[in-house]
């Protein structure tokens, strides 16, 4: 399942791949900034949290009709992968469609990450060890951290997505995307679990436990860094006037960043817990 989050290729997020295709459906429209029918950041915001809400919203009924649907977990992670990749070619040939994309997408994505929580949280209390405020909290707080410092960082000009950034951020992120879609085939096709990224790894502990949270937190790295390059899209299409409608483009590309985010920061909660924690 490990590979649901996965699908950034050229940036950090598919929904920001491709300038061209900005410009072919909105234009460059520097010096319009006072007109009404133009994005803004306060847009881009709004939106953004509009569609968290659909998440979490979408989240706690995921986490609560998982355990009477078991196979929602995976009903919903194959669907959000798969909603997520035709996506991913519908809004390179038309952006504009991001507002009826994106919130289907955050309910999809939502209902997964629900399912997901409440199956390490489980698997935690069926193993004795207990989360302060639960897996949800937790992964929540290090997403809403990570959301934080990123804009903290990129706003004091201390990370800029340059061309190399956003180079090495692009081959990173379609190396973890193909080695989690690999596992996904391995484990689903032939019972057979990547070492050390499967999260089996942390149940084990040991030195397979610590190689896999040094692993988790470089991939929760890539992910987080990924937000630089989000941001510097958002400010480029404000910048130069970009249409009203693109703040959902932007929005749905922010939202699939963090959704990413938070996916690694419940895996690493569940590893620093068994790694760290106590039993009950």
């Amino acid at each position: 399942m490990d590979a649901m989050l996965q699908r950034y290729l050229q940036s950090s997020n598919p929904a920001l791949t491709n300038e061209d295709t900005f410009r072919k459906f909105y234009g460059d429209r520097a010096g319009i900034a006072e007109r009404a029918d133009v994005a803004t950041v306060k847009g881009v915001i709004n939106k953004t949290g509009f569609l968290a809400l659909l998440a979490v919203g979408s989240g706690g009924a995921g986490y609560a009709l998982v355990t009477k649907v078991p196979g929602l977990l995976y009903i919903s992670g194959f669907a959000a992968f798969g909603l997520c990749i035709g996506f991913f070619f519908i809004l390179r040939g038309n952006p504009a469609k991001a507002r009826i994309i994106a919130p289907i997408f955050a309910i999809v994505e939502g209902v997964f990450l629900g399912a997901f929580t409440n199956m390490i949280d489980g698997i935690l209390a069926r193993m004795g060890y207990a989360v302060a405020g639960g897996v949800a909290l937790q992964a929540f707080i290090i997403t809403c951290s990570i959301l934080v410092t990123m804009l903290g960082l990129y706003h004091a000009r201390i990370l800029r997505p340059t061309k190399l950034f956003v180079s090495v951020i692009s081959v990173a992120t379609g190396g973890i995307m193909l080695t989690y879609m690999v596992g996904m085939i391995l484990g689903i096709g032939f019972g057979i679990e990547l070492p050390f990224i499967n999260l089996s790894s942390a149940v084990t502990g040991g030195t397979a436990g610590y190689i896999g949270l040094g692993i988790n937190v470089l991939i929760l790295g890539v992910a987080s860094l990924g937000l630089i390059i989000d941001f510097g899209m958002v400010e480029d299409r404000v910048n130069k006037g970009g249409a009203k409608t693109e703040e959902w483009f932007l929005a749905f590309a922010l939202i699939v960043s963090l959704a990413w985010v938070y996916f690694e920061a419940v895996k690493l909660v569940f590893r620093l817990a068994l790694l760290f924690g106590s039993r009950d």
